[in-house]
């Protein structure tokens, strides 16, 4: 008896093995390859629990989500002769498990062989767009162009190259240097323009102003001018009037007049004649002379006989 229940031991034993080595788990992120003898028996892209023939098949299980792929920074010249330190990176997937294992074989080998295709591609399509468009203008269709001819030539391999993108694309130490001398020189002289613009928009604007001002003042120097002439001629006007009514009080006035303006203080000297008309009033209070006093007054010498 002891025998018999080791036999059946041993069976159950050696049955749960060979249960435990013909069943594998494909998970989510998973797809699977079955091979017997190196020979493909079957392909597995739905998750779960899947069947092998233990001891004789073998499985290789690749991923099926989207992976990264860094490519070695290379030179790339430009359509216009401008070089440019070029690295990218790209996003892939494994979409037919039979090519690519025939082809490449495992993940660690995608590199070697996707690697030389991408920078072959980074070197043609760039080859032929001008700095500009590389760094500013064309470069998303730039990149669409690449991963489209990459993907094209990937699907040789089992792959597909969902994109291509550039991480960095920049000059060389050596032109830098140009490049940032040749942007100043561009800025100082756009400066230079705006300021000999602004200087003439400011000289237009001060000669303006100028030109008004002017004009401004001609214009209140004429009428000021006009109303001191019109002034001028009313008070001549008034004092003629008035001098008219009385022409002694005119003359008193105008005597009064002569010697504020022509007698100082402080020493003013004058050498005239004692009896001249200047001092009339300083001989008569009525301004007249020796001689118009003599004729005024009556007569006493006897009439002749």
């Amino acid at each position: 008896m002891r025998a018999f229940f080791a036999f059946i031991l041993i069976v159950l034993i050696v049955a749960l093995a060979g249960l435990y080595a013909s069943a594998f788990i494909v998970h989510q992120n998973e797809q699977a390859m079955v091979l017997r003898f190196g020979k493909t028996q079957q392909i597995i892209e739905s998750p779960g629990l899947k069947w092998k023939v233990p001891f004789i098949d073998t499985v290789d299980k690749f991923d099926k989500r989207i992976l990264d792929l860094d490519t070695t920074e290379q030179e790339v010249t430009a359509s216009d002769q401008q070089r440019l330190i070029v690295d990218a990176y790209a996003r892939y997937r494994i979409t037919d498990p039979l090519k690519f294992y025939q082809n490449v074989r495992d993940e660690q080998r995608v590199r070697d062989v996707l690697s030389p295709l991408i920078e072959s591609e980074i070197r043609r399509v760039l080859g032929s767009a001008t700095l500009l468009e590389i760094v500013k203008d064309k470069r998303e269709p730039l990149m669409k162009q690449i991963a489209a001819q990459v993907n094209k030539e990937g699907r040789d391999y089992g792959l597909e190259v969902v994109d291509v993108r550039i991480k960095r694309a920049d000059l060389p130490k050596v032109n830098l240097v140009k490049v940032y001398d040749r942007m100043r020189a561009d800025r100082v002289r756009e400066a230079t323009e705006l300021r000999a613009q602004g200087e003439a928009e400011s000289n237009r604007i001060r000669a303006n102003a100028d030109k008004a001002v002017t004009i401004i003042k001609a214009e209140a120097t004429k009428k000021s001018d006009e109303i001191r002439g019109d002034g001028e001629a009313k008070r001549s006007q008034i004092f003629a009037d008035a001098f008219g009514k009385d022409p002694d009080f005119f003359r008193f006035y105008r005597s009064m007049q002569a010697y504020t303006t022509a007698i100082k203080p402080n020493d003013t000297r004058m050498l005239l004649s004692p009896d001249s008309d200047f001092f009339r009033y300083f001989e008569d209070p009525h301004g007249r002379t020796k001689a118009s006093s003599a004729a005024s007054e009556p007569s006493t010498s006897p009439p002749a006989q």
